[in-house]
């Protein structure tokens, strides 16, 4: 958890994050920062929540310290695809928890962020097409209403 007090702001950016964290819990989570942004090099990196996030066509993932641990969340759908690798860690909908001294294998933190990141990009796609294809009826709609009004004011077809 980050060290704050009645006077201490909320963290702008992860380097302020990161630095309010306790030794340990810092350097643990500087290396699953360094991880998730080498499997993520196009993700924004922002704070959400209070906690460190990475936005690419939706949330990827985040991750904070908390006083007895340190969790990331990936989402559940993500988690489900890989139960059976995660099922020696702590977890809960769309949460991973671990001991700041114990790190997830980077190659783990790899597969479930780029596989959040095709969640995300698919999401994304169906989204267009379904936008686009609105678009294109609607556009047939304008064309059928100025056929309709023409018909109505000429007694005849355009």
């Amino acid at each position: 958890m980050r060290k704050t007090d009645a006077n201490s702001a909320p963290a702008r950016n992860v380097d302020e994050y990161l630095a309010g964290l306790p030794k340990e819990a810092r350097a643990t989570l500087e290396k699953l920062r360094k991880t998730i942004r080498a499997a993520a090099p196009m993700a924004s990196e922002v704070i959400s929540y209070q906690m460190p996030m990475y936005k690419q066509h939706g949330i990827v993932v985040g991750f904070a310290a908390f006083k007895n641990h340190c969790s990331i969340f990936p989402g559940a759908a993500v988690m489900d695809a890989y139960k059976e690798e995660l099922k020696h860690y702590d977890t809960s909908k769309g949460t991973i928890r671990f001991p700041a001294n114990k790190p997830l294998p980077a190659a783990l933190v790899k597969k479930l962020v780029r596989a959040r990141i095709q969640e995300n990009e698919a999401r994304a796609t169906s989204v267009r097409s379904a936008l686009r294809e609105l678009w294109a009826r609607a556009r047939s709609g304008q064309q059928m209403s100025a056929m309709r009004s023409h018909d109505r004011f000429t007694n005849e077809s355009p």
